[in-house]
């Protein structure tokens, strides 16, 4: 599993969260409290918006903590919007292509969780990505294709429909093959203004996730960067957090889901 934070708000250096805090995601990558996993080791990457539509990436084979490169960068760079990632492989290899987040032209994706038998599937599950959408996979994580099947779903237009679809195909492709393993999902997705967050799992043991509001800045955890009575709430399983200009709000992931099946 991974940790992952995602920030919307006023501008601020990305150290102030990346890097500063007791429990920051530096921190987390070598000592995660509420992961499968106290050591996410296998990269990382930051995702961020400047003065231009589509965001600055950086990532990284090496673990976040020995990355001397990641805290001068997070010194310098200021962001109204940011995505971090440290990443605990789940059985793919670790390279710069598998380490989130993944962009897309103005949309930016990240993820923890898992497909239980991703193997088994993976064929299956790339055959429904287009051709047009296929041809920027990468890498080969599990992750990617999902970002990319819900892409095709009309992420841009639906997130949460388009979301509650992918995940249904999926486990769709799971049953067929007869796999017990879990899916397990938690995420985030931007378009740059606004953001969403999603946390799901089929067998309702869905990864951690957190968010704090404060004075109009938003911040979305895998794991709380400080004390967790300062204001932490917990999104509930099988939710969506979203975040427009009209403020927070959370929205049944299984609702969509049920829908979809009707």
């Amino acid at each position: 599993m991974c940790r992952f934070l995602a920030y919307r708000g006023e501008p601020i250096f990305l150290d102030e969260l990346v890097c500063a805090p007791a429990h920051s995601l530096v921190h987390q990558s070598l000592h995660a409290v509420e992961a499968k996993t106290e050591t996410n080791g296998d990269g990382f990457g930051i995702g961020w918006y400047g003065e231009r539509s589509e965001p600055g990436i950086y990532r990284e084979v090496r673990p976040a903590w020995s990355d001397e490169n990641l805290r001068s960068l997070c010194e310098q760079v200021r962001s109204r919007l940011f995505f971090a990632h440290v990443r605990a492989s789940t059985g793919t290899s670790t390279t710069r292509a598998n380490c989130h987040p993944f962009a897309h032209g103005r949309y930016l994706f990240m993820h923890n969780g898992q497909i239980g038998g991703y193997g088994r599937i993976k064929r299956r599950l790339e055959a429904l990505i287009p051709d047009e959408l296929y041809d920027r996979r990468l890498g080969t994580t599990d992750s990617e294709a999902i970002f990319l099947l819900a892409l095709a779903n009309g992420l841009p237009e639906e997130p949460v429909i388009a979301m509650a679809r992918t995940l249904k195909q999926v486990r769709g492709l799971m049953n067929e093959a007869g796999i017990d393993e879990a899916l397990r999902f938690t995420a985030a997705f931007t378009d740059g203004e606004n953001l969403w967050a999603y946390r799901w799992a089929c067998d309702a043991k869905p990864p951690t996730l957190y968010f704090r509001e404060v004075d109009g800045n938003l911040l979305v955890v895998s794991e709380p960067i400080d004390d967790k009575t300062r204001g932490w709430r917990e999104v509930p399983k099988g939710c969506s957090l979203v975040a427009r200009a009209g403020g927070v709000t959370v929205e049944c992931l299984n609702e969509a889901m049920g829908r979809l099946a009707a």
